[in-house]
């Protein structure tokens, strides 16, 4: 097949391995193009069609941008650390290790079949050591600035996996991988603190080119609200409540506080701490245990909300009224403080309120009367920006104005103030897989007591990094002793939840191995136990382009000099379910080796893309429903450039398209009409072409030139059909046109089009087409030389005029022509003529008196 010809010859001769060290050449014009695509994640046996869909989508980019003069870079690898790997592993009866081995053999049969222009040279897999050395080395430097932190928290544990989740991996309530219902449990886990950075990573959406619904996603998750800090304390107990809203504008109509069954407050009352309270009732015990077990999805949902009253009163500090305290599944831990005052503008308060017999009080009002008294017979629940009322020296000022003069009130009366949260959670970073790079720290007892003894700081400073004071105990593996290397272990499956203690814990496999995790302290030497947990795989993926460009290099993770000519990365193309999830982590490590010194930019992606999904025959393609495309099979049958073409045909890339067999056949039968007018063409000699010939070629290198900036790869290929009709309509077709066709073509048939293009070319020496230059369009050409001018009779239809542009400007000329037509003449003939109006190029009309 030429296909595999041609892709070793353009192994052979380094066609798509650039010189990274080769200093920038102005003369030459090559300016370095970073085109990268999302690498793999080896979750299956091998990739399906919406895999080879993004690749090919990526690359055609990357062979348009390197024709255009730009020396691109244009690496791939494999994403094989993870739950995702591990646990297709687990269901193929394999080990890890070794079904990576078999995975990575096909996965990369696969990426080289499809044809696209990676450099095969550097390659990264994220589970070698190689690789993951480095990734161990990233986390040392996030620990050492103190932005890497360990504590017992709330957090996401999918029983099916047996790990726990970072926020970002749970999607309304259900694990992101397997869909199982995730459970909250109180663990110690390891963050990474991602929130220091929640306003840059805001901020800076405003300077990158990414796909507006990507934006749009990231904006949510950080979600960054301006509110106040409200603190409301407990009737005869030096306890307070705090609370956090965007709506400090109906205060003074709170008139009970509801928390979370996970509030700090709820386990003092469970412990009997509050007077008030005493030995709390069954009632209330059972009601917060069974609040606990439901999930956030069930809490959020429609639902009737359910509540207990705590025995507990606070005092709202505006007017010192005495509230209830209500305990309430409605109240999230995950969401504020956990902790919310109910009042008439919020229409579960009052749903709860009317249910449970709470009194409201309405303290906003519009200008229309009729709306107020509905508003304040508690027939209607107003939630719009309204008018204070009842509201002491805040009546009468709009909501606007009084969120703003209330929050500060608060701060000047010690009760609260303004304030603003995010939505964003640190990022919760180990995992208790086996599957991973090893988190490359240990706990030493000896250490956490000297942080611990009365030592002054600036002596602790000396001795240890911010996060080994911060953490007391933890200290860093020293970075020559990298990597943490992962112990080949057969019980590597997780082992889940068990009993620690006073608590409960997640324990890892390489927790059950000490001839892993016994070891000697970095630096006292003393006896120390490794982290047994791995690190989650996003932090992998959330580096691995700096690593592209140094894989050749043993020392460093990245190197400083290659960085700063190729990155930040130009095009990205991925999914964009990855929006809050490889693409914000991403974001934040580029901060975070930003800040500390080691790359001089803070965003990754100059330009991110997402791409669209494929479905098969209208259906979505599942295992279940026996529909997913797999690549090999069509590529055997009709050829690389055949099923390229296609799925760049098949819809706009961005929406993504339905794969029909039927289409594809198609596609083949197209180039194989562009190989047949081609073998008629190559002996042409040169000829000139007609100015419609060249206008219709400079036409569609605009179109195409265009469509392929844009990624509107279906319309660039239908113009290149259209251009292949009208030249197979034409008795001779110049070389000129042949030429050009084929390195339009050559994007998204690269092989085709290299193999044609050698034959149009003879026996020179060797020249790939993909290092040939763009065609570029003359406008001159895309005014048709041709126009037509319509002849009326007292303003109706009589006639046609076709004249070239020069005539149509002869005035005297064009009537002539219109006198003279044989269908104009019948309505002129005999008749008065009283005037003629033109309008040059367009139409001449002649007025008569009848």
């Amino acid at each position: 097949m030429i296909e595999s010809k041609w892709q070793g010859i353009w192994e052979s001769e380094k066609i798509y391995s650039p010189d990274l060290d080769k200093p920038f050449d102005s003369a030459q014009g090559l300016r370095p193009f970073y085109n990268l695509m999302m690498f793999p994640y080896l979750s299956a046996e091998g990739m399906h069609v919406g895999n080879m869909y993004a690749f090919t989508g990526a690359d055609v980019y990357g062979r348009f941008k390197r024709m255009q003069g730009f020396s691109v870079f244009e690496p791939i690898g494999l994403d094989g650390f993870g739950i995702h790997s591990e646990n297709y592993a687990i269901k193929v009866g394999k080990h890890p290790v070794k079904q990576a081995k078999i995975s990575e053999k096909n996965y990369y049969k696969q990426l080289r079949s499809i044809g696209n222009g990676f450099d095969w040279t550097r390659t990264v897999e994220t589970y070698k050591p190689e690789y993951y050395k480095w990734t161990q080395w990233l986390f040392i430097q996030l620990f050492k600035a103190g932005l890497a932190y360990r504590k017992k928290a709330p957090v996401n544990f999918c029983p099916s996996c047996k790990t726990v989740l970072s926020d970002e991996q749970v999607i309304d309530s259900l694990c992101e991988r397997c869909n199982s219902t995730v459970e909250k449990r109180d663990l110690e886990q390891w963050f990474f603190k991602i929130t220091q950075y929640a306003d840059r990573l805001l901020s800076n959406l405003s300077q990158i080119d990414w796909a507006e619904k990507v934006k749009i996603a990231q904006r949510e998750w950080i979600g960054r609200s301006e509110g106040a800090r409200i603190e409301f304390k407990i009737q005869n107990s030096k306890f307070k409540i705090e609370v956090f809203t965007t709506r400090a504008d109906t205060l003074y109509g709170a008139t009970f506080l509801v928390l979370s069954s996970e509030h700090p407050v709820v386990d003092l009352i469970l412990k009997g701490e509050f007077e008030a309270v005493g030995s709390p009732p069954t009632k209330l015990k059972s009601y917060v245990e069974e609040a606990k077990k439901k999930t956030e999805r069930e809490r959020g949902m429609g639902r009737e909300k359910t509540g207990v009253f705590s025995g507990l009163y606070a005092v709202n500090p505006v007017n010192q009224e005495k509230i209830p305290v209500w305990i309430a599944d409605y109240a999230i831990m995950g969401y504020g403080t956990g902790a919310l005052f109910g009042d008439a503008h919020d229409e579960r308060d009052v749903a709860f309120a009317k249910k449970y017999g709470i009194p409201l009080k309405p303290t906003l009002k519009t200008e229309n009367s009729e709306k107020d008294k509905r508003i304040q017979g508690l027939e209607e629940c107003f939630t719009g920006e309204g008018i204070l009322f009842d509201s002491g020296e805040f009546s009468g000022l709009t909501s606007k104005e009084a969120r703003k003069k209330i929050a500060q009130w608060l701060s000047r009366n010690a009760s609260g103030g303004p304030k603003t949260t995010y939505h964003l959670r640190d990022w919760l970073i180990s995992r208790q897989r086996y599957w991973g790079p090893p988190i490359p720290l240990v706990f030493c007892e000896n250490c956490a007591q000297e942080i611990k003894n009365q030592k002054s700081k600036v002596k602790n400073e000396e001795e240890f990094n911010r996060g080994e004071i911060d953490n007391p105990g933890w200290i860093a593996i020293d970075e020559k002793e990298l990597p943490v290397e992962l112990p080949f272990i057969k019980d590597y499956k997780p082992l889940g939840i068990h009993s620690a203690g006073s608590g409960q814990a997640v324990q890892a496999p390489l927790a059950s191995h000490p001839e892993f995790y016994k070891t000697k302290c970095p630096k006292c030497a003393g006896p120390a136990k490794r982290e047994t947990d791995v690190s989650d795989t996003f932090l992998d993926s959330a580096w691995y382009f700096l690593r592209y460009v140094s894989t050749d290099m043993k020392t460093t993770a990245f190197d400083a000099e290659r960085v700063k000519k190729w990155l930040p990365v130009n095009m990205y193309i991925g999914g964009a379910e990855h929006s809050v999830l490889h693409l914000l982590y991403s974001r934040f490590i580029t901060m975070a080796l930003h800040d500390l010194g080691f790359i001089s930019f803070e965003e990754p992606f100059t330009k991110f893309r997402a791409h669209g999904l494929i479905v098969k025959d209208g259906a979505k393609m599942s295992k279940s429903k026996g529909n997913v495309v797999i690549p090999d099979a069509y590529i055997k049958k009709f050829g690389a450039d055949s099923l390229r073409t296609y799925l760049m045909f098949m819809g706009p890339f961005s929406q993504g398209g339905d794969f029909r067999d039927s289409g594809i056949e198609g596609m083949s039968r197209f180039l194989r009409r562009v190989w047949t007018l081609t073998q008629k063409s190559i002996s042409n000699s040169k000829f000139l072409i007609s100015n419609e010939c060249k206008r219709m070629m400079h036409k569609t290198i605009k179109k195409v030139t265009e469509d392929i900036e844009g990624l509107s790869y279906n319309t660039a290929i239908a113009a290149l059909m259209e251009w292949y009709n009208f030249l197979s309509d034409e008795k001779e077709v110049s070389r000129e046109e042949i030429r050009t066709l084929l390195l339009l073509l050559a994007p998204f048939a690269p092989h085709v089009s290299e193999e044609l293009f050698q034959l149009l070319n003879g026996k020179k020496e060797f020249s790939s087409i993909h290092n040939s230059f763009w065609p570029t369009y003359d406008d001159k050409f895309l005014v048709k030389d041709e126009l037509a001018i319509i002849v009326q009779v007292n303003g109706k239809l009589r006639g046609n005029l076709v004249v070239d542009r020069k005539t149509s400007k002869n005035r005297s000329k064009i009537e002539e022509l219109a006198r003279r037509d044989s269908k104009a003449q019948g309505h002129i003939e005999g008749k008065n003529i009283i005037k003629i109006i033109q309008v040059e190029g367009k139409v001449i009309n002649f007025v008569t008196n009848v």
